[in-house]
């Protein structure tokens, strides 16, 4: 009987041993894992601050491009840039908050479902095809036109925001629900004055994501938007943007453009860090204030 209780007691203290090795293992390879994607985030960023800094002027930033040779500054694609996001954002952001609030407060399992599915795929579909599809679909129609480019865009983000704001919806207790309905308010004001509030934080941040990887696209807008060396207004004509500029500069042979290339990825890259920052303060505050 001592014997039994001794290999037990062995056996025992072999597993605690092994787990306890296991963890060690499973934690250094979790912080070397990290250490290297700081490693590489921080050796891109460093490159992009040397070669781009140095290009970054108040001329780069209020003056156009210029042929090769001349002297030319990220004005009409900066512009460019804000204009077509902009209008994605005016186009996705009220039909991918609809679109999430049908998914998570749908009846119809079957239908959901499917929805559900498509947006998954077109999160992992490549963002050259949805600029292929958006070129069938208007720009062989209508010609190339940064509304053609915010289209692009919009569809891009578009299963972003809408997935977002379903798990943020979700993630809202059930007796908020029962206790809007308890008051005798009808289930859409329940949604767009209780629930909808209450999972401003994801879908917001969700939002702010999306406006990230719309800034930074480059395949979609060869095939909509298709760029423009002059400054225009009409979003039904070619327009520049920063990530077309990117494309076209830096395989250039003018020192001048590649110099401008790298000042225009430096330029996004700030722009998206100082998105994803406010996402992470904005979400920190929510949580702390609830």
């Amino acid at each position: 009987m001592a014997q039994d209780v001794k290999k037990l007691q062995g056996r025992k203290n072999n597993l605690i041993t092994w787990r306890f090795i296991k963890n060690r293992l499973m934690t250094v390879f979790a912080f070397g894992t990290i250490l290297v994607m700081l490693c590489i985030l921080i050796s891109v960023l460093i490159t992009l601050f040397v070669n781009g800094l140095s290009g970054l002027s108040f001329f780069t930033l209020t003056h156009m491009t210029a042929p090769q040779g001349l002297p030319g500054g990220l004005l009409n694609p900066i512009l460019g840039s804000i204009i077509q996001v902009g209008i994605a954002i005016i186009i996705v952001v009220p039909t991918g908050i609809l679109g999430g609030i049908f998914l998570a407060e749908c009846s119809n399992k079957k239908l959901s479902t499917i929805i559900r599915f498509i947006a998954d795929i077109m999160m992992s579909v490549p963002s050259i095809l949805i600029g292929l599809f958006v070129y069938i679909l208007l720009v062989m129609t209508m010609g190339y036109s940064a509304l053609a480019g915010s289209v692009a865009l919009a569809l891009l983000a578009l299963p972003v925001i809408a997935r977002t704001t379903e798990e943020s919806l979700n993630m809202v207790p059930s007796a908020i629900h029962e206790a809007g309905f308890a008051l005798g308010a009808p289930k859409w004001k329940v949604i767009l004055f209780i629930c909808l509030p209450a999972a401003k934080g994801g879908i917001i941040t969700g939002i702010l994501l999306s406006i990230s990887r719309m800034a930074g696209e480059t395949a979609p807008l060869l095939f909509t938007s298709l760029g423009n060396s002059d400054w225009s207004w009409n979003i039904l004509k070619p327009m520049a943007s920063l990530p077309l500029t990117i494309y076209q500069y830096a395989d250039s042979a003018d020192d001048t453009w590649i110099k401008l290339a790298w000042t225009a990825a430096l330029l996004i890259t700030l722009f998206v860090l100082c998105l994803n920052l406010i996402a992470r303060i904005y979400v920190d505050r929510h949580r702390k204030k609830d």
